[in-house]
């Protein structure tokens, strides 16, 4: 039954593109609409409310006079909340010695990497399989981890990146002579981006130099465009310079580089299925699911986890 003949119902905010609301807000993921009558009779808004609540949102309230916002849950706060992305701008090496913009890169790239998923290995080139996460429109903030070799490397607060403790001298690591050494012993552990502390070291590398653990001067925050995860075949990739995870939002990245297994495997063999649609992949969304029913919860960043 239209109570309202010749009334329509009218969107005035949908999906955010330009910034305008809060870091966590649902209009960067299309979760939330912001909606009035067409005539815009404010006496309508308290019938309109309750007949969104009816249609099934999971938040209803009159946020202005000039409109009444609804909007869903998250279905993977962690990745809404924090994410483990890179920004579109930042770089990487590919196989032949090009450089490309992660908003560039194509599965199927090769891309420098590391060839053990703790950063523990030596370098190669490593297949891009699929994207985690890749959401062009998305604007986040991110972390700016500043090392004293002049490079830095930008991402979300939950991604994982490889640190140690210590006196770092930026002198190559044991064993590390050339650009395809790697680490060797005395491996660095992975820890949240948020959690990187100047005086603690990152590995970074530059053409025709090894890997050198270099000491972060500084840490800083900046807001940007563009949420890009790429899935390498072994799980880590050099960003800007300094190696990084491909994985975040839980403390554990060989548990996370066996948990995706299955989708390296098939992705491997077969290539990906189809163009990716942005978003995040449909296979990470159901492991971040499984693992919050499975996992102590102080296993995920600390940011990502909801009430």
């Amino acid at each position: 039954m239209n109570m309202w003949p010749g009334v329509k119902l009218r969107v005035t905010e949908g999906w955010d593109e330009d910034g305008g609301h809060s870091e966590d807000s649902l209009h960067y993921e299309g979760r939330a609409v912001d909606i009035t009558t067409s005539d815009r009779d404010k006496d309508k808004y308290a019938m309109l409310a309750r007949l969104a609540v009816e249609a099934g949102f999971d938040w209803v309230y009159y946020e202005s006079k000039g409109h009444i916002h609804c909007s869903v849950k998250s279905e993977h706060s962690v990745a809404a909340k924090t994410g483990g992305c890179f920004p579109g701008n930042a770089q990487v090496l590919l196989e032949g010695g090009a450089t490309k913009q992660l908003r560039d890169v194509l599965p199927g790239d090769s891309v420098l990497a590391s060839s053990a998923a703790d950063g523990s290995g030596a370098l190669l080139f490593s297949p891009v399989l699929s994207f985690l996460d890749r959401r062009p429109a998305a604007v986040k903030t991110f972390y700016v981890i500043r090392t004293a070799a002049g490079r830095s490397i930008t991402l979300t607060a939950a991604h994982l990146i490889y640190v140690s403790d210590g006196n770092c001298t930026d002198a190559p690591l044991p064993g590390a002579a050339a650009a395809s050494s790697g680490p060797g012993s005395g491996s660095p552990r992975t820890v949240f981006a948020s959690e990187v502390r100047p005086g603690q070291c990152v590995l970074t590398w530059r053409r025709g130099a090894a890997v050198t653990p270099s000491g972060v001067t500084a840490v800083g925050v900046r807001r940007g465009r563009g949420l890009y995860a790429p899935l390498t075949l072994h799980g880590s990739l050099v960003v800007d310079g300094v190696l990084a995870s491909c994985y975040a939002a839980v403390d554990q990245p060989r548990l996370a580089h066996w948990a995706l297994a299955p989708l390296r495997l098939v992705q491997r063999l077969l290539g990906p299925a189809g163009p990716q649609t942005d978003g995040l992949h449909w296979y990470p969304w159901v492991l971040q699911r499984l693992g919050r029913l499975l996992l102590d919860p102080g296993h995920f960043h600390p940011w990502g986890i909801e009430g």
